[in-house]
């Protein structure tokens, strides 16, 4: 299969090839001749398999046959994404697929000053990449209007939900037009997900490219067990002795991910943070100097977790387990992509014992467990059943009182 069979336009074929894309993957096979066609979809693929690329070609091909239509604040097509770092993938993705197509795209989300975006929508656009929040944002201020939209895609819409954006999600959809295209694409789908695609969508086209919850099977996973206050130890140790180059580290809070920067760079370590308390200026920087080289370690919490796109990345270790099981999903999902191979290491103390036999129960695996020598666990970590549930360890005998001991009955 090539991207000409797929009926994409020479412009868009020459762009993909300056990029380097030789062959559409499972998911771009299948979707770009229904988004073409104008069809409703709801796709489910694992993350890195080209989900982005399976609407935006599809999209930007119809924009470019259609010309220049759109008006003063309008937009044709809405892209909604749960981060600024998504957001700012997902727009440069558009960017560089419709390099030299006469088309106006801009990406939206908060954290950053709003004037520069109201300025971008003045003469309208033919895609818009936003954030829930910030498009109600500009919509209030009515910067944003919605007469000419076309096409509504939503990207990561579990996670959009999971982020507590049910409510503005559901301002978002009032305010749109009923007759329009709706391109549904995550990387897993929760019954939450697909009970709103059932009312959300038209007769949609359902691509499923892999087993719901699944992880990539080129990602190689184990964990090792230790106790909780050994962790930065541990991570140090291992930095030295496997000599990691860059290495993407997720930990549960914000306040973790900097108490964990400060040790790295006391340790002479080169690491830089992405979390929620950082203005978008400073997130960018880090996953540019991550992205550059300049940096070794790139310490983040989930909330980044969909929007790093890192070319190459070797390997991802959790320092923390997540408290959602799927974000397990999407933080290894951040190396291994497009087929390549990768690594996933956790490191488990024994209260994440049960966060651990949730993400098993999710994936359908038993994580291997690699205890590294001179940090053997006091506090052992408990074992789990082929189900991922945990197995309860059988209560010692209690030890009979001075005294109290009975022979047999005569």
């Amino acid at each position: 299969m090539t991207f000409a069979k797929l009926g994409l336009i020479d412009q868009l074929q020459r762009n993909l090839q300056t990029l380097g894309y030789d062959t559409p993957t499972a998911v771009q096979v299948q979707a770009i001749p229904a988004v073409l066609a104008g069809r409703d979809l709801m796709a489910a693929a694992q993350t890195g398999t080209g989900k982005t690329a399976a609407f935006a070609l599809p999209l930007l091909q119809r924009l470019t046959m259609e010309g220049p239509q759109v008006t003063a604040n309008c937009v044709r097509v809405l892209v909604l994404v749960p981060t600024r770092e998504l957001a700012e993938q997902v727009h440069q993705s558009f960017a560089e697929y419709g390099m030299s197509l006469p088309l106006r795209t801009h990406v939206a989300y908060g954290g950053v000053s709003i004037n520069p975006q109201m300025m971008k929508l003045r003469k309208g656009l033919d895609v818009l990449v936003a954030t829930p929040g910030r498009l109600l944002d500009l919509h209030r201020q009515n910067a944003v209007r919605f007469e000419q939209l076309q096409t509504l895609v939503l990207d990561e819409a579990d996670r959009m939900l999971d982020l507590g954006f049910a409510r503005e999600l559901n301002e978002v959809f009032a305010a749109l037009p009923k007759r329009r295209q709706t391109l549904l694409f995550s990387a897993t789908f929760s019954d939450e997900i697909r009970a709103l695609a059932g009312v959300m969508l038209a007769d949609p086209v359902r691509i499923e490219i892999s087993p719901r919850n699944t992880t990539v099977k080129t990602i190689k996973q184990w964990l090792i067990p230790l106790d909780k206050k050994r962790k930065p130890e541990l991570f140090l140790h291992l930095l030295k002795k496997h000599r990691w180059g860059q290495v993407l580290v997720f930990v549960k809070t914000r306040r973790g991910v900097d108490e964990l920067v400060d040790i790295l760079l006391a340790a002479g370590v080169r690491a830089d943070a992405i979390h929620g308390d950082k203005p978008q200026p400073a997130r960018l920087r880090a996953l540019e100097r991550f992205k550059a080289g300049e940096v070794q370690i790139l310490v983040a919490t989930d909330v980044a977790a969909r929007g790093l796109d890192i070319d190459d990345l070797p390997l991802v270790v959790n320092f923390d387990l997540p408290i959602v099981a799927e974000d397990y999903i999407h933080r290894i999902g951040r190396t291994g992509r497009a087929g390549a191979s990768g690594q996933a290491i956790s490191l488990v103390c024994a209260d994440e014992a049960p966060l651990l036999a949730a993400i098993e129960m999710l994936t359908k695996q038993n994580l291997q467990r690699i205890e590294e020598r001179g940090f053997e666990a006091d506090h052992r970590v408990p074992e789990t059943n082929a189900s991922g549930q945990l197995v309860k360890k059988p209560k010692k005998p209690k030890k009979p009182k001075a005294g109290s001991f009975r022979g047999p009955a005569r």
